[in-house]
């Protein structure tokens, strides 16, 4: 028999275990002999109250002994010599497809425009000190997708898309942090989600399977309505009877690519707005009702939402501890993002402070399927020609901003490039900016103290989501009128996140399983 038994206790009672064991065993109301394991299941925090507590949940095994644990790796073996499936982006979709392929028997085959995570070190640096955008390597593309230099937030909601904890398990195997399997909103850390990276590539291909960096595809072979394989850059062919396309939210050309052949898109909501940052003492004073925060407790963090004229405007991608990075994937354009480091041990909060974004915004009442994007691409566009051709952003205060004046000057801020005063109120479209402004006037009673001259707004914050979908068959996953061509996570518009893609691509390789059979 388990028992669920659920316990708070104060910060600074969470690393007293023998304590919390016989609290416990005391809440039980069995014969302690009875007891074979106590094992923590999952922990969060409740900071509602005049102190934050942790809340722990344990299993607690009666009369047995917990299951053993089933080895992912341990379960693989070569898929050298068997039938090949090529999938395009080295993202979470991309290489959780490729692992699911590995167990059921199908060779994968990884075709990644970008570099290895290592590798691309070197092109982060060129934009963050020098305003250099690789369109090829860059915060966006290259080994592990945008959430390897993103903070490695692993919280979803998408819980109907399969089984996370299996996700999580997977990543623990390969050298992520066990506290990623306990905690209710897991994270790994942008400085230490290369290595894992790295390991599920190793993976990958001691059991059989290919990965080729910087090797872009620039045509799709395609014969009597079926997806025979890609061409790269160089010309080469690579060819399978399944071709899984999970390249991620900003791979434009793939959208225009699949336009030029064809092949079915639509355009699909998303969502744009700025980065808001905050002192970080200021968000946990706020949250934890105190700015000095107990030494076991992380930095805290947020989330809003709320209607205004029927769009939803909320927060984005919560960076507690964290840092604004330039997202840019390619010259003439201004993008931000937020990561954080494992320790979230920055002095600043940052969040994306985004509205919902749909046809009626785009000012084109054509059935253009890139109106979207063409919107999304020129609002970033406009904020790049604002500045003096480098990856500096503009900023206003927040207070400025609601009022509509330019700040006289700006906070400290995280983001390395840098900061200038602007107009943002002038710089984003003016159906965009009233919404944001009045969710700014809500939100200042659902947290009291958000609202502050203390926090600067950086823009531009456009790249939530694909402004366009790649549509699929529920049953098959195989897109809607081109045979053998699987559309895959974020880039598809079926993911949010690096746990949602992963579950996505085990889902989209299960289904290639079948289509083999």
């Amino acid at each position: 028999m388990i028992k669920q038994i659920e316990i708070k206790i104060l910060p600074e009672e969470i690393q007293e275990e023998d304590k919390l064991y016989k609290i416990v065993a005391s809440k039980v109301k069995v014969e302690f002999s009875r007891i074979q394991a106590i094992v923590l299941d999952r922990k969060s925090i409740d900071a509602r109250g005049r102190r934050p507590k942790y809340v722990l949940r344990y299993n607690v095994f009666i009369d047995e002994k917990p299951p053993e644990e089933t080895s992912f790796l341990g379960s693989l073996g070569s898929v050298k010599s068997k039938k090949t499936a090529i999938i395009v982006g080295a993202g979470p979709a991309g290489y959780f497809a490729a692992l699911e392929m590995i167990a059921l028997g199908i060779k994968p085959i990884v075709i990644e425009r970008g570099k290895d995570a290592q590798a691309r070190r070197r092109d982060l640096k060129a934009i963050q000190q020098d305003g250099i955008v690789n369109p090829d390597s860059n915060y966006c593309f290259g080994e592990g997708g945008a959430g390897t230099y993103s903070d490695g937030k692993l919280y979803t909601r998408s819980l109907k898309r399969g089984n996370y904890f299996n996700v999580l398990k997977i990543l623990v195997e390969h050298g992520a942090s066990p506290e990623i399997l306990l905690d209710a909103h897991p994270h790994i850390g942008s400085n230490k989600l290369p290595r894992i990276v790295a390991e599920l590539r190793e993976t990958i291909e001691t059991f059989g399977g290919e990965i080729l960096f910087e090797t872009k595809v620039v045509d799709f072979i395609i014969k009597d309505g079926k997806m025979k394989g890609v061409v790269d850059h160089n010309g080469k062919e690579y060819e399978a009877n399944a071709t899984v396309l999970a390249t991620g939210h900003s791979a434009r050309d793939i959208y225009y690519l699949l336009h030029q052949k064809g092949v079915k898109i639509e355009p699909k909501d998303y969502a744009i707005g700025v980065r808001i940052e905050h002192p970080q003492e200021l968000i946990d004073e706020i949250q934890y009702g105190s700015k000095v925060r107990h030494e076991n407790l992380p930095a805290s963090s947020y989330k809003l939402v709320c209607q205004i004229k029927e769009k939803g405007v909320f927060s984005f991608c919560m960076c507690p501890g964290g840092l604004i990075v330039p997202a840019s994937t390619a010259p003439g354009e201004l993008v931000v993002n937020g990561m954080s480091l494992s320790r979230r041990d920055s002095p600043f909060a940052n969040s994306g402070f985004v509205t919902s974004v749909t046809k009626d915004d785009f000012f084109d009442k054509t059935d253009n399927v890139f109106a979207g994007l063409e919107f999304q691409q020129q609002i970033e566009k406009t904020f790049f020609n604002a500045g003096d051709g480098s990856q500096k952003a503009p900023a206003q205060r927040m207070t400025d901003f609601v009022n509509r004046r330019e700040s006289i000057d700006l906070n400290p801020t995280s983001y390395i490039p840098g900061i200038y005063s602007a107009s943002l109120h002038k710089l984003l479209p003016i159906h965009i900016y009233d919404r944001l402004a009045q969710a700014i006037e809500v939100f200042k009673y659902k947290l009291n103290g958000y609202y502050t001259a203390e926090a600067n707004l950086v823009g531009l914050e456009s790249r939530t989501s694909s402004p366009i979908r790649i549509p699929r068959n529920r049953e098959t996953y195989m897109h809607e009128t081109t045979e053998g061509l699987f559309p895959c996570g974020e880039g598809a518009g079926y993911a949010g996140g690096i746990l949602s893609a992963a579950m996505d691509g085990q889902n989209v390789a299960r289904k290639i399983a079948e289509y083999y059979q």
